[in-house]
């Protein structure tokens, strides 16, 4: 009998992949909750439809017959606004909606909960060499990771309930072919052929392709050993913001100067313009350490970042000649 596969979020940068790569798996079925009844996805996906997702959701028709959860779909940080409203609407989302979700899940027969949380959970930064692991006492700092780390305890303690088996992704920032926001903007620096005052920045910050997220969540799918556990997610191989530069400068095939500026004078200049929380994304350092995905599930990323960052910047360039 075919494996049903719900996904959250399918029209979202990790949900379409998701939805595309459980596509491509024999026996597989997918259903979509989707808010937009002109969404394009694959004509095998199965399609529902629902309002915002909150406390009060009902998603009984999407869970009809399903196998997995995979939730992706989130609330996610939006600029100036009231933290304390900021908060609120978070939970809204991030923690009623989820576990409306999944305990209407657990009541319709769906063995595993796939949670894609993040890294914000465990924290903003890392001192240089030492790295986050999923089995560090979290510490979020915004309301985002603190919504997210909220979800992830709930949603462990109904997996003690032994309903349903619960699975917790925290993936640092995913990049990948029509990635947006910073990583996109990175790259329009890039090819303006300006020179940039990063030449200097010596942090560790550990990234991870989109394939290589779609992979780790289609291995904890099936596998028996993920059952109740958290996983941190990178390709494994951290670089410094002048390191990831200078690969992309490459890939892109541009000529791009980076002047080595000292960071202490960066982020005096980001102070005054107040933009403190980009400069700590620029020039801190934040590393994970995947070793338990290796030792518990056999797991290691199969595309290298070298890969990733390629194929990213090849669909980067191809999408400015649209």
């Amino acid at each position: 009998m075919p494996k049903k596969i719900l996904v959250t979020g399918a029209t979202g940068f990790l949900g379409r992949s998701l939805v595309q790569h459980f596509c491509t798996l024999p026996d597989t079925l997918v259903v979509a909750p989707l808010r937009n009844i002109n969404t394009t996805l694959p004509d095998k996906v199965e399609k529902t439809y629902l309002s915002d997702i909150d406390g009060s959701t009902d998603w009984s028709e999407s869970l009809i017959g399903v196998d997995t959860v995979v939730h992706a779909a989130a609330r996610v940080h939006v600029m100036h606004e009231d933290r304390m409203q900021s908060i609120d609407k978070f939970r809204a989302v991030n923690v009623k909606g989820t576990l409306r979700l999944a305990d209407q899940a657990a009541q319709a027969g769906v063995k595993r909960f796939i949670y894609i949380s993040s890294i914000k959970v465990n924290g903003e930064s890392t001192a240089f060499g030492r790295a986050f692991s999923a089995d560090d006492i979290p510490n979020p700092l915004d309301a985002y990771g603190v919504s997210k780390y909220e979800a992830e305890q709930q949603l462990m303690q109904l997996a003690e309930t032994g309903t349903i088996e619960v699975v917790i992704i925290r993936p640092v920032l995913i990049y990948g072919p029509g990635v947006g926001a910073n990583f996109q903007q990175m790259m329009r620096w890039l090819v303006k052929g300006i020179p940039l005052p990063f030449g200097a920045v010596r942090n560790l910050r550990s990234l991870v392709s989109l394939d290589n997220v779609v992979d780790l969540v289609s291995t904890c799918v099936n596998h028996p050993r993920a059952a109740n556990q958290v996983f941190v997610v990178s390709d494994g191989e951290d670089l410094s913001t002048t390191q990831l530069m200078q690969r992309l400068i490459t890939y892109l095939g541009v000529r791009t100067w980076l002047i080595p500026v000292p960071v202490a004078v960066l982020m005096f200049i980001a102070g005054l313009m107040r933009r403190g929380a980009v400069a700590q994304r620029l020039f801190g350092s934040l590393q994970v350490d995947i070793k338990k995905n290796l030792e518990l599930l056999g797991w290691r990323p199969p595309f290298s970042l070298n890969d990733g960052l390629k194929a990213t910047a090849e669909h980067f360039l191809e999408s400015r000649k649209q």
